[in-house]
């Protein structure tokens, strides 16, 4: 694992129970996901995200106030002492946890980009099955570098798996503009219109374009990788219903927590840095979410 990760150690008998409450754990994912197993939370997650590192070989930096003023602190870094293979042993080892904690009809979202999501989903297709691959979700948004040598990356790609055949899906509308954006008139299709024009909703599609967290955004909160919570938002509402549990097991600032906080959900978040902890334990506390610091 990188060499800036603080690991803190549960031991092999640790049970955590998480009953009708959240946690927020700040610590070693995979000995808190053994202790969860050991609990009572095998089978019970309904919905699992991670935003794991990405295998980027960079330095990722947090900023925060001090005495008043902003500073940047290290964050985390996504560097390998054995390369692409210690990352992908890492990995897959943690996915064999969440695939005991994720229950029979829940799904899990593994949110990567092109440095190597093509070998994790390799390893999701023999950890979970091929037959249990639901969607390949290509999030689009407009941050980010330019290049003369390169189309410029604009995109990160999630991996969705299910458990079973049997998993909850609600589908999502989003709005599908006419061409030219003129009335269609077709017989039985229901049409809108908005200041653009002409639309009709139809069944969200697996490209989904939406803002990154901008300098000036009301949810920013300096963590390096924070991800908007619209897209948490999104994956929430077509894989749960109240009351039900959401994961995430590198929760950095706490996007996923918060989210389903805010939605009615419970939810289960693990990281091990103690930045990214206490800026999840200050925005879930903000929201006025009850926490549990275990």
């Amino acid at each position: 694992m990188s060499e800036s990760i603080e690991k803190y150690q549960i031991k092999e008998d640790k049970v955590i129970n998480v009953g009708d409450g959240n946690l927020l754990h700040c610590g070693d994912n995979e000995e808190f996901m053994k202790a969860l197993i050991n609990g009572d939370m095998k089978g019970k997650i309904q919905m699992i995200y991670i935003d794991p590192p990405f295998f980027s070989k960079a330095d990722y930096k947090a900023r925060v106030v001090e005495d008043g003023e902003a500073v940047k602190i290290h964050a985390y870094a996504d560097k390998w002492k054995n390369g692409l293979g210690g990352y992908l042993a890492m990995l897959g080892e943690r996915l064999f946890l969440m695939k005991d904690l994720l229950a029979g009809d829940g799904l899990i979202w593994v949110h990567l980009d092109w440095h190597a999501v093509h070998y994790v989903k390799v390893i999701m297709d023999e950890i979970f099955g091929a037959d249990c691959f639901v969607n390949e979700i290509v999030w689009t948004y407009k941050s980010g570098g330019a290049s003369k040598k390169r189309f410029s990356l604009k995109h990160d790609t999630i991996l969705v798996y299910s458990k079973t055949n049997k998993y909850k899906f609600f589908v999502q509308k989003e709005k599908s503009y006419n061409r030219q954006f003129k009335p269609y008139h077709f017989k039985g299709v229901e049409e809108f219109q908005d200041e653009i024009g002409w639309y009709t909703m139809v069944n969200m599609k697996d490209v989904w374009n939406i803002d990154m967290v901008g300098r000036t955004s009301a949810e920013r909160t300096g963590y390096a990788t924070q991800k908007p919570e619209k897209l948490i938002e999104r994956m929430i509402k077509c894989c749960t219903e109240e009351g039900d549990i959401c994961a995430d097991f590198f929760c950095g600032s706490g996007t996923l927590p918060v989210v389903a906080g805010k939605l009615g959900r419970r939810y289960i978040a693990c990281d091990s840095s103690q930045l990214a902890c206490d800026m999840a334990r200050e925005r879930l506390e903000k929201e006025g979410l009850r926490v549990r610091l275990d």
